[in-house]
């Protein structure tokens, strides 16, 4: 996904990302997906991207970008792959199976933990952008496990 910083505006709530294009939007209407501030100032998506635009002087264009081996931050978009190797490389450090993983992950573990937290199918599809149920029900089945299991309700 190509984001720019022209994208993204900050609310009082959290921030507004404006994606024009998407794997689910293939005509390029474009959404808008909100992104509220997190409980825990350690793990908030808001104050990260705020953190990330100021200590590296982005202003304008990629929102995204690569690291120089010098740590100079690159006038270019992050890849797809680039993207992939980092979630890949700290799954490994986590001492996950890192070929279970990649990018695309990280859209599944929302829709996950989304629906392990009680938010319905309904909601997580106006996040992801999912246009089909039945597709949102493959990445949150394994959340639900232990959710909505009827033996853990019978005291055994």
């Amino acid at each position: 996904m190509a984001l720019n910083v022209e994208d993204v505006q900050f609310v009082r709530e959290g921030l507004v990302i404006m994606l024009r294009k998407s794997k689910t939007d293939q005509e390029g209407e474009g959404r808008k997906v909100a992104i509220p501030y997190g409980s825990f100032i350690e793990t908030c998506p808001v104050r990260a991207l705020q953190a990330w635009l100021a200590a590296a002087g982005i202003e304008s264009g990629p929102l995204f970008r690569p690291l120089s081996k010098t740590h100079d931050v690159r006038n270019a978009r992050l890849s797809d792959k680039t993207v992939a190797r980092i979630v890949k490389r700290y799954v490994r450090l986590i001492g996950l199976e890192q070929r279970h993983y990649a990018g695309h992950s990280l859209r599944a573990g929302l829709a996950t933990s989304a629906a392990m937290a009680g938010v319905s199918e309904r909601d997580i599809m106006a996040q992801t952008g999912h246009k089909s149920p039945m597709m949102v029900r493959r990445y949150i089945r394994d959340g639900n496990l232990f959710r909505a299991n009827a033996a853990a309700r019978i005291g055994l």
